[in-house]
């Protein structure tokens, strides 16, 4: 147990990155791949996705990014520290995409009807441990990340760019590299204010 929760406590959100990786990029995909398959789901449904992106591929991602926000960002001091912002992502080895499935949510709310308004939540729970299962795993290997959230300014442009099916949902961008920088203590709240224990 100890040492999974050093694996939780390496996981940061690491802002100074390169696009130096202490592994292969092959391996960086087997990883993805083994937790895209290992988290769970509620009825097994697994609507899950992830696309991982290298080199060109990455940083047309970060460049469909600023382009968007270029056009709903008017100030050009403001945007300039957009941009610096974007380009500190771009910096990093690569990024991995997370989405969800709509047609197996829909599917699941047509076979049980009973828990339609469920399935939904059920979904962004399942979508919320796969990012964090990906994210302590990167840092498991040396690989600092945080997650961001573009969508869904950018939505229509990434699923254009990558051949992303329609069906497929972008739910967070995650880019990850070797931290160049390691991210500062943070403040934790008391865990006694949060976690109440009975019959102990």
């Amino acid at each position: 147990m100890t040492q999974f929760i050093d694996q939780l406590k390496a996981r940061r959100s690491q802002y100074a990155l390169t696009a130096d990786s202490p592994i292969a990029d092959e391996a960086i995909v087997t990883l993805v791949q083994d937790v895209v398959r290992e988290v769970p789901s509620a009825f097994n449904s697994q609507p899950q996705r992830a696309v991982v992106l290298f080199g060109d591929e990455n940083q047309k991602l970060w460049g469909i990014v600023k382009d968007a926000l270029r056009k709903v960002v008017a100030d050009e001091e403001a945007f300039k520290a957009t941009s610096a912002k974007i380009d500190s992502f771009a910096a990093g080895h690569g990024t991995v995409l997370f989405f969800d499935d709509v047609d197996v949510t829909a599917q699941l709310q047509a076979d049980y009807p009973t828990y339609a308004a469920a399935f939904p939540r059920f979904a962004s729970e399942a979508a919320g441990m796969l990012q964090l299962a990906v994210w302590t795993a990167l840092a498991e290997q040396g690989l600092g990340a945080t997650i961001q959230h573009y969508n869904p300014l950018i939505d229509e442009a990434v699923a254009t760019a990558f051949g992303i099916p329609s069906n497929w949902t972008l739910l967070a961008q995650m880019p990850f590299g070797t931290v160049a920088q390691p991210a500062g203590p943070v403040d934790k709240q008391p865990v006694e204010d949060r976690v109440k224990v009975f019959g102990l």
